[in-house]
């Protein structure tokens, strides 16, 4: 019986974010890291290696497939409301011991993470989710920069059937992949986990790399929104989350920045969950530091109009929210408040068509569609 890693090491194709290093190693480009791999090595990620002097990457398979609100990703600047349909691999660059989605990120370093690999093609994830009425096609659930080459193969059948395109990250992204990215990415979601680089140290990272991945996303017109899931004692002090806010509010303070409640979760079992009072002082924070569109999640109806979108002119609510549930819309065709007529940032439908769904669901037809792989 093959180990999930040798499964995967023949579910590869070439790569192309690499260069060759002068003796001869090639240098992968999918993330921060910029692993410099010789003969037979594999990356800190775990899936891109190279063998025989060629970068091998992930290729013709999914970890999984679930139709999800666009809210929950969590974008509430683009087409509210919407479907997406989420996909993802398998293997993280990053080892984040609160990982809600571990059983894929982790499958090849933890071996209580079980994920069988799906057999899976671009045009038969793009089918699947036309059949389900997604919108947007999302990929997420392992870190997606380190499957870029299947994401834009992917998404470029996505974008030829008239989809929009995401990807759920952790940002820690290169110059090149974010070019690589480009022409095929429309929105971008960026887990900003801290803004200290001894906590990104110990979750196999640095801060630096996320910090210009964001800016670089601004400057390259994604959509881009941040997330920071709100841990005690990790990062909820209020000179982290002060510097935190004002570098984004440096960036633009039309980005939309989550915090969001943890759960204790994987490895971090025995941490306080998040009080409603913690997300609340945090928004607090962000906009008085500038940021004009600031919401508090995971906590449904706890936090006050922090669920909301309101406008940054006037205060008029704009987009009413319990959850993932969009309960009022007002935005115009145009993508302006309706009172004041102010510009609202963001990637907006001519009109609200209703909401699909406000919970996730697995597609029905997964499993007829995408075959397991096997030793």
């Amino acid at each position: 019986m093959s180990t999930l890693a040798e499964v995967l090491s023949r579910e590869t194709r070439e790569g192309d974010l690499f260069d060759t290093l002068p003796d001869g190693r090639l240098r992968c480009l999918a993330c921060g890291h910029r692993c410099p791999l010789p003969e037979g090595a594999v990356g800190v990620c775990k899936v891109r290696f190279n063998e025989g002097g060629r970068l091998h990457v992930p290729w013709g398979y999914v970890g999984g497939v679930q139709c999800d609100p666009i809210e929950k990703k969590p974008f509430f600047h683009a087409h509210p409301g919407a479907l997406a349909y989420s996909f993802g691999m398998l293997g993280c660059d990053l080892h984040c011991g609160y990982c809600q989605n571990w059983v894929t990120s982790q499958a090849l370093r933890d071996p209580a993470a079980v994920a069988p690999p799906l057999e899976a093609t671009p045009e038969a994830l793009v089918a699947d989710a036309l059949r389900q009425g997604a919108r947007v096609l999302v990929s997420t659930y392992n870190e997606p920069l380190i499957t870029s080459e299947w994401a834009v193969a992917v998404f470029k059948e996505a974008r030829s059937a008239g989809l929009t395109t995401g990807y759920v990250s952790n940002g820690n992204g290169t110059p090149e992949v974010l070019e690589y990215l480009r022409p095929w990415v429309d929105l971008y979601k960026v887990d900003l986990k801290s803004f200290d680089d001894r906590h990104y140290r110990q979750l196999g990272g640095r801060l630096d790399p996320i910090l210009d991945t964001i800016r670089r996303l601004r400057e390259m017109d994604f959509w881009v929104e941040i997330v920071t899931l709100l841990i005690p004692g990790f990062n909820s002090s209020r000179d982290e989350l002060t510097r935190l806010t004002a570098f984004l509010a440096g960036v633009s303070p039309d980005i939309p920045w989550h915090v969001t409640a943890f759960h204790a979760d994987y490895k971090m079992m025995d941490t306080e969950n998040t009080s409603k009072e913690m997300l609340l002082e945090a928004a607090d924070i962000g906009r008085g530091n500038g940021l004009r569109h600031v919401y508090a999640g995971n906590l449904p109806g706890r936090v006050g109009n922090l669920e909301n979108t309101r406008c940054a002119s006037c205060g008029d609510t704009l987009i009413a929210r319990y959850g993932y549930f969009i309960r009022d819309y007002h935005i115009t065709a145009d993508g302006r408040c309706p009172g004041c007529a102010t510009p609202v940032p963001g990637r907006w439908s001519r009109q609200f068509d209703g909401q699909i769904t406000a919970h996730p669901f697995v597609p029905g037809t997964r499993h007829r569609q995408f075959r397991v792989l096997s030793a």
